[in-house]
């Protein structure tokens, strides 16, 4: 995480991405048949005309809170399951931009090993890059497309992207990924958890936030802040009495 390419431009000595196109001959809007999707499914996203509308879709779907072990639902197990987080719900979002015309983008952010890593869609409007988020806290949400660059993006997210202990732990982001690029059913039909596109988001290139001397002089988040990061929008169901629940692994946790 974090590598440079060896020719990259730099902008206040950081290496930027490389613009990237859509990989050739792809389709600009995505058809059910070339989905798989069934008539409802596809209804469903061609529905969500618009960022906003995807963003209140997945404000409305339930934290996926794992409570039978990892999950990285496609688009379809998501609209069956009604329930997503991030990885989850930022492949959903991207399949509904690509029904109506955007090109399906995703970004991992990526961070200290104390915390978890977040994805989210992202689009662009008049120049500016926005972006779409399923979490289940207040910070790290939708995005207006305002900010001129994904770094500018990424670094919207930056303060609040924070451990239990108040520390600040975001330090990088991916070039966007196209997910055009993957077979259909490795994201969007498939009734198994889609790790390879998983793993596909965790080995792109990504590009430093911070440096080494500015991760030195990181505050910490005040006491209030840290208390008002717990507030979620949908709460982990009690476990009944008795009940055995399978644990997660390491890095399981979504935000």
């Amino acid at each position: 995480m974090g590598a440079r390419p060896r020719h990259a431009k730099k902008q206040n000595g950081f290496a930027l991405p490389p613009k990237t196109a859509a990989p050739a001959r792809l389709p600009r809007h995505a058809a059910r048949e070339l989905l798989g999707l069934s008539a409802g499914e596809f209804a469903l996203l061609r529905r969500l005309t618009t960022p906003e509308r995807i963003q209140a879709y997945l404000n409305a779907t339930p934290i996926n809170h794992e409570l039978d072990g990892e999950t990285v639902l496609s688009v379809r197990e998501v609209i069956r399951q009604r329930r997503a987080h991030c990885i989850e719900g930022a492949m959903f979002a991207a399949c509904a931009l690509w029904v109506n015309g955007d090109p399906p983008l995703v970004v991992h952010l990526d961070c200290d090993l104390s915390d978890y890593p977040h994805v989210i869609a992202v689009f662009r409007r008049h120049g500016a890059w926005g972006a779409l988020s399923k979490t289940n806290g207040a910070p790290l949400r939708y995005r207006d497309p305002v900010y001129r660059t994904l770094r500018e993006l990424a670094l919207s997210y930056f303060h609040e992207y924070s451990n239990r202990r108040g520390h600040k732990t975001l330090r990088s982001y991916s070039v966007p990924f196209d997910l055009r690029r993957l077979p259909i059913e490795d994201w969007v039909t498939s009734e198994k958890s889609c790790w390879k596109a998983h793993d596909r988001l965790v080995e792109l290139r990504h590009y430093a936030l911070i440096t080494r001397r500015q991760e030195r002089l990181l505050a910490k988040r005040d006491a209030f802040e840290r208390r008002a990061a717990k507030l979620v929008e949908y709460p982990r169901p009690a476990k009944p009495a008795g009940e055995h629940r399978p644990g997660a692994k390491a890095g399981a946790k979504r935000r």
